[in-house]
């Protein structure tokens, strides 16, 4: 139950994803840049940017079907934060399990940085 992906940890809208854009933090990986915002809620919420400077839709397709299994299976990883992983170009010659380790890697520094401006 807990593995599945409801409506409420989606970003949907555009005005959303503007927002976040605007005044949302960014981190940059090999392979995605990755911005974030609080949210104020207890749960994460992410989008995912696939430009067509990645590639083919059959590409772009692949590319965010792997970032929502990563997300869904591995929401503990996440603060309660809205994220929009926007994918770089030669993303989509990635695995599965390098995408995995990239987020991962991601994600620990995304709770250091948090944990670091204001954890006691």
């Amino acid at each position: 139950m807990g593995a599945s992906l409801c409506r409420d940890e989606k970003i949907l809208k555009r005005a959303e994803y503007l927002c976040l854009s605007a005044s949302g933090k960014k981190l940059h990986t090999q392979h995605f840049v990755i911005l974030w915002s609080e949210n104020g809620t207890e749960r994460a919420r992410f989008g995912i940017t696939a430009s067509r400077k990645l590639g083919n839709a059959v590409a772009r397709n692949r590319v965010k079907r792997m970032v929502r299994e990563y997300f869904r299976l591995c929401k503990d990883h996440f603060i309660a934060a809205d994220f929009n992983f926007i994918a770089k170009k030669g993303t989509d010659k990635l695995t599965y399990q390098e995408l995995r380790q990239e987020l991962q890697k991601a994600m620990l520094c995304i709770r250091n940085l948090k944990c670091s401006k204001g954890c006691s």
